[in-house]
């Protein structure tokens, strides 16, 4: 009976090594799947050279991959802007995820608004007729059914949302598209953390611990944190915040744009987070 029970004990964790190893298969061959679309997705013809000369300091591939894309997820992009990402991730989830781009309207910035947006979709449906536009803003809670989507990521947006006093409700909302276990990818300016955060973050500096507190405040769980985004050239310091760096190059005068061309574009946190399973 003895020798039995061991055999029992023994078979059971056999099991659950060969369980485990499978799962540690299959996440690798997710990778390897999505690196390989979002290698295709950059490479395509849909993308200008402008856009493409920005790879070398957004990282792309480095920052999706961070926050776990694989090519089966419905995802919800927010605020995509002039729809640099979405060059991306249209064409990665196109055969067999869900891509919703949760667009603000109306936006005084040229060619960012939702009009220039639809458009950009519309002038090549072979890669984005399966996006769907929803709306996200103080009055646009909708981003995708509740509880529905694998992923939401954002780029660049904290700033905004602070500088209009509603980003905890942006989070909120957030959350509720969200699946249990579901991830939310964010990339942001990174403050000096010796400075006092802003509250409006006038400058685009968002302090990491601040928006930390703030997204985990909104019931987020922080899992992980890149440094692919990391630039330390960047001073933080410039008269007209991270605008006067690349590609801005906000009010920067003729003879300073070689001293900031040569910092490149701004330092960036890039954080994953969980909504918990229960």
């Amino acid at each position: 009976m003895k020798n039995k029970s061991w055999w029992v004990l023994g078979s059971a964790a056999l099991m659950v090594a060969c369980g485990a190893a499978a799962a540690k298969d299959d996440a690798k061959k997710g990778e390897a799947e999505a690196a390989a679309a979002i290698d295709a997705a950059l490479a395509g013809e849909h993308r200008s050279e402008g856009n493409r000369a920005r790879d070398a300091y957004r990282h792309p591939k480095e920052t999706l991959l961070f926050f776990g894309l694989r090519p089966d997820m419905k995802v919800v992009e927010i605020w995509p802007g002039g729809g640099w990402y979405t060059e991306v991730l249209a064409p990665v989830l196109r055969e067999k995820g869900t891509l919703y781009a949760a667009h603000n309207d109306p936006n005084p910035e040229p060619g960012r608004s939702l009009v220039a947006y639809r458009e950009k979709l519309a002038a090549n449906s072979g890669v984005y007729d399966k996006v769907t536009v929803t709306a996200f803003g103080p009055n646009a809670h909708e981003i995708a059914p509740a509880g529905s989507v694998d992923m939401v990521v954002t780029f660049r947006n904290i700033h905004n949302w602070m500088s209009r006093d509603w980003a905890p409700q942006a989070f909120a909302d957030m959350y509720k598209a969200l699946k249990p276990g579901g991830i939310l990818g964010i990339e942001e300016h990174r403050g000096n953390p010796k400075v006092e955060q802003d509250p409006k973050a006038h400058k685009g500096y968002v302090n990491e611990d601040y928006a930390i507190k703030m997204i985990e405040g909104a019931g987020f769980k922080l899992v992980a944190r890149s440094d692919v985004n990391n630039n330390p050239k960047d001073t933080k310091d410039h008269p007209d915040g991270v605008w006067n760096l690349p590609p801005n190059l906000r009010n920067v005068a003729d003879a300073d744009k070689p001293k900031y061309q040569a910092i490149g574009e701004s330092d960036r946190f890039t954080l994953k987070f969980k909504k918990p399973e229960k």
